[in-house]
Order: structure tokens, then sequence, then C-alpha cells
């Protein structure tokens, strides 16, 4: 444990944790014996980090969040597992976090510049990218895939191995059991895709002429009534596509559960 670290009295930490420089620990919080928390991170009250969890730098992990205790998967039998997250990652108030199973590869990981809201689950497996927001009370069953950019709503439900693509918005108490695809405006119960997501392209800031061609793209794959299959070869039968649109087209090729649909 580094010396500079600020722990409370009261807090409970095994001596073979490893607290980076200018970590502070709040009254009452518990950290195991493999946990690494890495510089100037700060766990306030209640907290509890166990198992084989690394923390980065400069994350801010507020009262009650519990990271780190073992998947609730009957299918798990007491195998080591990880639960790696970034840095600058923002947990709030009771979020609950665990670590991977041998079916899943092993880890949960979370990426950097993350905000996870109060009494948010990230269930075994799941890979989560960098920026991502996670609203209130969300939960995120096990091996689902959150990439970069993304905003799960509050109260929102998603079923195992679901992905979710770049940029995408789900809706506040949207239950997801398909793909949701980059760059759309989901919502509902089942959810389905209403349209493209200008407003989070705009703060990204993704170029007009790549927006357009994701407009058209759209409206080619969501609101054309052709099948997907079909939609894609007409799609990919454009003059040019760019990044945005080519890596759309193979998020839908990749689904293996449906991606959600008008």
């Amino acid at each position: 444990m580094s010396r500079k670290a600020a722990v409370h009295p009261t807090a409970l930490v095994d001596p073979r944790a490893t607290l980076g420089e200018e970590v502070e620990v709040g009254p009452y919080t518990v950290i195991g014996p493999h946990v690494k928390v890495g510089s100037r991170t700060r766990i306030g009250a209640h907290g509890v980090l166990e198992g084989y969890t690394s923390i980065g730098e400069e994350c801010q992990i507020f009262t009650g969040a519990v990271i780190g205790s073992i998947p609730q998967d009957l299918k798990y039998a007491g195998e080591k597992s990880e639960l790696i997250i970034g840095d600058r990652n923002r947990i709030r108030e009771y979020v609950t976090i665990n670590p991977g199973t041998k079916g899943g590869g092993g880890k949960t990981v979370i990426g950097s510049d993350c905000l996870l809201m109060a009494y948010a689950h990230v269930a075994h497996d799941c890979l989560i990218s960098d920026h991502v927001i996670i609203a209130n009370s969300a939960a995120l069953a096990g091996h689902i895939v959150i990439e970069e950019g993304a905003v799960i709503g509050g109260l929102v439900g998603i079923h195992q191995f679901v992905r979710v693509g770049t940029l995408a918005i789900i809706g506040g108490c949207s239950k997801v059991i398909q793909d949701v695809p980059p760059y759309s405006t989901c919502a509902g119960y089942p959810a389905k895709v209403f349209g493209l997501n200008r407003e989070g392209l705009r703060r990204a800031g993704v170029a007009t002429n790549a927006k357009d061609r994701l407009h058209r793209a759209f409206r080619t794959l969501f609101q054309s009534g052709l099948s997907m299959s079909h939609a894609l070869e007409q799609v990919a039968r454009e003059d040019t596509h760019g990044p945005e649109v080519t890596h759309l087209l193979e998020f839908i090729r990749q689904s293996k559960r449906g991606v959600c649909r008008a």
C-alpha cells in the first residue's frame, strides 16, 4: 500500500491490496487482498471492492458501490476471474459490477471515461468501451458488448449476448433483446429503432457528409420495407460509404441475435 494513500481509520483494507499514490478510501469501505487501485482514485464510504479487480487512475467510486463480487451465474464454480476497469470512470452510488466467468472468457472489462449512474448493474463477462453512459438502475445481463460512446437510459434491461453499437442511445425503460445498431436512437418494449442519433453524432463531432451518408443508409436499412439482407446489399452498392457506414454494415452482418428494427 502506498504511504501516500489516505485510508479512513474505519476502512478495512487487506494489507495485500495495492493502492496507488493519493488514493482516498472512505469510512467503512472494505477492500480485498487481490484488488489494485490506481493513483488518485477516490473511493467513498461503505464500498466493497473484492476479487481480482483492477481499477485505473483518477476514478471516482461513490457510496455503497459493490465492485468485483462473484458473478450472479449458477455456472460459476469459484474459478479465478477478473474485473478490469479503466481510468477516469465515475461509478455512482450502489452500482454493482461482477467479474467474468470461465465460459465468457474470464473477465469483465470497462473502458475509460465512463459514467455508471446510481444502482446500475453490470453482470459477468460484459465488455464496455470508452465514454459509455449507463443511467440509473439500468441492468446489463452477462456477455453484453457496449461500443464506444453509447448511452443506456435509466431502467433499461438488456438481454445476455446483446451488442450495443457505437454512439447508439437507448431510451429509458426499454427492453433490449436484439443488437442495437451503431448511431441509432432506440427505445420501446421490445426496443425498436426510431432513427439516427443526430444529437450524439453532433456531440461526437461527426462530419456533416458522414451524417448524410448514415441518414441515407438508415432510410434503406430501417424504413424501406426491404428484408435486412436485401437492404444491406442495396446500401453496399452505394459508391461511397465512409468508415461510419462501413462499421454500421459490418455490425449488422456480424449480428447473431438480429438487430432492432423500426
